[in-house]
């Protein structure tokens, strides 16, 4: 998978994720698979359990389908899925 600025475009649910940092400490460390998101929240499924992390207080570490770990501030993500989709990104690099 190419990695682009575009990757903010892609959808989430699904993909396996990892909360890498956070301000809440109870964040840290989750892991598992999208099964739902907001406006500002994703909700993971951790060991059989639903956990509902922000997004903006986030940084989370992607695993996409090929292998591919990416990752990622929350602050990027906020916003409703499909508005992300017209969002503008400047380049960060």
């Amino acid at each position: 998978m190419k990695v682009t600025p575009d990757i903010i475009r892609y959808e989430f649910i699904g993909t396996e994720a990892k909360v890498a940092r956070s301000t809440h400490r109870g964040y840290v460390g989750l892991h598992g698979k999208i099964i739902d998101e907001t406006r500002n929240t994703f909700t993971l499924l951790h060991n059989g359990e639903r956990k509902i992390v922000v997004k903006e207080i986030s940084v989370f570490h992607f695993k996409f389908p090929d292998g591919t770990v990416v990752e990622i501030d929350g602050k990027l993500l906020v916003g409703r899925p499909e508005d992300r989709l017209k969002k503008r990104v400047r380049r960060l690099w």
